[in-house]
Formats: structure tokens, sequence, C-alpha cells
């Protein structure tokens, strides 16, 4: 397939098939941060020795992202670049997620840090090569915004999905069922479909043999090297580390501390994620009108505050909806923003560079 026959604007149809291994990503953004840790610690017994298995294998492998990237950037296929790492990642994905959510046997520390290390080769094998593939099929620095902007309303489907599960199963079944395992299962099931669509309704340029450039490791420290784009990374680091602390402490803060029900705590999590499907839409115009940066920053500073005034709410069902649902209307602007802005970084690179 050549450049030419590469479409410049995806239809929405197109764009959502493409943005649907957003789903599956999302389910698992709320299911193993806020859910799957307490369901080691307290089901199984692990303790305060599941939430040092999550921190340092995930640490870890935030060491291995950059040499996939490399192989990812160096593959040369009949199916395209990104196309084939996608697929890959789907099924090492859906292993991991039924072993961690849906054990067949009782599960140690052992055994919950080995299939971590899966599940993250697998997550990293989706989100890595699913990002990619968005940053150069879109035509544009404004479409860039369009398609990152769909992935991230549909990852914010993925993970209220998920949350609804503990709703209802609370209500069937009383409060003390553990929804782990269907959230386990609803991923087992999105991930390869999800995969199949992107895969299969959208095309991608085929780089034959000898036609990619030559991505090495030194390639990714010149651009570390660069100012812009060193800004942008710290900035990640610390976008995910505020709201990857509220997402492990969420279910203590709000049944320990404030004496809600896991379900009234799933709602509350609902509201903010249903926001963020509005926010998301609502970021990526504000974006185009005022610039990446700009929004971000203005978002970041309302996340924060709002983050603060939690600690001083009444604890009423009313007051924390409101702020839920405020924090959710900003809290995609994070990923879908940065994100966006690296493949902007990429576009600077190859006017400066000619590669």
């Amino acid at each position: 397939m050549t450049s030419a026959q590469q479409p410049s604007r995806l239809s929405l149809p197109r764009l959502a098939a493409f943005a649907a291994p957003g789903l599956p990503v999302g389910a698992l953004a709320v299911a193993l941060s806020v859910f799957l840790p307490r369901y080691y610690a307290s089901h199984f017994g692990l303790g305060l020795a599941a939430g040092s298995a999550f921190a340092a294998v995930r640490l870890i492998d935030m060491l291995f992202d950059p040499f996939i990237g490399v192989f990812m950037d160096r593959t040369t296929s009949r199916f395209g670049r990104y196309r084939p790492w996608l697929l890959l990642g789907a099924p090492i994905l859906m292993l991991a997620v039924y072993m961690l959510f849906i054990p067949p046997i009782k599960p140690g520390i052992g055994y919950l840090i080995a299939w971590l290390f899966v599940y993250y080769l697998g997550a990293s094998l989706t989100l890595l090569s699913h990002t990619s593939w968005a940053s150069v099929i879109a035509s544009n620095y404004h479409e860039r915004s369009r398609v990152f902007g769909m992935i991230q309303m549909i990852g914010v489907a993925g993970a209220a999905a998920v949350l609804v599960l503990p709703v209802v199963m609370e209500r069937a079944m009383g409060p003390h069922t553990d929804a782990a395992p269907a959230m386990g299962w609803f991923v087992v099931i999105a991930a390869p479909v999800c995969a199949l669509l992107a895969s299969g309704l959208t095309r991608e340029k085929v780089v034959r043999q000898g036609e990619g450039e030559k991505v090495t490791l030194r390639d990714y420290l010149s651009l570390i090297a660069r100012p812009d784009l060193r800004r942008i990374i710290v900035a990640d680091f610390c976008l995910m580390m505020g709201p990857g602390w509220m997402a492990s402490l969420y279910l203590f803060s709000f049944r320990s501390v404030r004496g809600f029900s896991i379900g009234q705590a799933s709602i509350f999590l609902l509201i903010y994620i249903f926001a963020g499907i509005v926010g998301a839409a609502l970021i990526s115009r504000v974006a185009r009108r005022f610039g990446k940066h700009r929004t971000q920053m203005a978002s970041c500073v309302f996340y924060s505050l709002g983050l603060a005034c939690i600690a001083i709410l009444p604890n009423t069902i009313f007051a924390i909806s409101a702020m839920m649902l405020a924090l959710g209307l900003v809290s995609q602007s994070f990923i879908l923003l940065d994100r966006a802005m690296i493949a902007d970084v990429g576009d600077a690179v190859r006017l400066e560079t000619g590669h």
C-alpha cells in the first residue's frame, strides 16, 4: 500500500474502529489500578506486599518500553509497521488478564509478580503500537487532537463499563461480592475483538525491507536531549503520579475513611468517568482553539485545586458527586494532550533533520 492510499482524514466510523483498542486499555486503567491491588491484598491475604509488587514491576517495565519502541520503529512487513505488534499484544494481554483476575490457583506474591510482568508486556505492546500508529495516521496538528480525543473517549467508555459491574453485583449478590473476576472477563473478551477491529478496518502504509528508517537507541537519547521533549516527559511523569496515587488510595479513602460502600464509591467514580467522556471531546476542541500546552496548564491547575478540595468537602453524596464531575471533565487532558504533543515534537524533528 502506498502513501497515496493512506487516507488524510479518517471518517467517523473508521476513526471509532481504529480507536477501539482504547476500550480494554481504559477498562484496565481502572480495574488494575483501583480494584486489583485491593483484590490481592484483602481477598488473597497478600497485604501490603501486593502494593509493593505492583509498584516494583511497573518501575522495571518502564525501562523496557524504549527497547520495544526501537523494535517497532524498525519493523518492516507486508502488514505495516504497527499492525503486527497490535495483533501480537492482544493475546498476551488476554492471557495475563485472565491469570491475574481469574487465577486458577490461590496466588502468592511470586505468582502475582510473574503475571504482572506478562501483563505489562502485553499492555506495552498494545499501547505503544496503537498510539504510535495514531501519531502517524493523523494528517496534521489539529487532526491529532481529533484522533487522540476519540481514543480517549473510547477508553473512558471502557473504564465506565467495568465500573458498572461492582454496582450491579453489589445489588444482586450483596455488598461483599468482589467484581474483579467479572472485570477480567470483560477485558479478555474485548481485547481481541477491538484489536481486530482496528487492524482490519484501518489502512497502514506498508514499509518494505530497506525502505524503513533505521532507528536506534541513540536516536531516542538524542530526542530526550531536546528541551521540548524533556519538558513533556517530566510533565507526563508528574501527571501520571498524581492520578495514580489517587487511584491507589481511592477505595481506602471512600470506604474506610468516609464510610461509603464499594458500590457507592464505584458510582462516584462512574460520575468521574462519564464526565471524562464529555471532557475528552471538550478538551480536544479547546486545545484546537487555544493550543495544547495552554489547555494542559489550565487543566492541571483546576485538577490540583479540585483534589485538594475533596479533603475538606462535607461527607455528602451531592458534594462528592459535584466535585467528581468537575474533576472528570478535565482529567482526560493529561494523557490526550501529552500524547498529541509528543507527536508534534516528532513533526518538528522531521522538519529539522529530514527523517
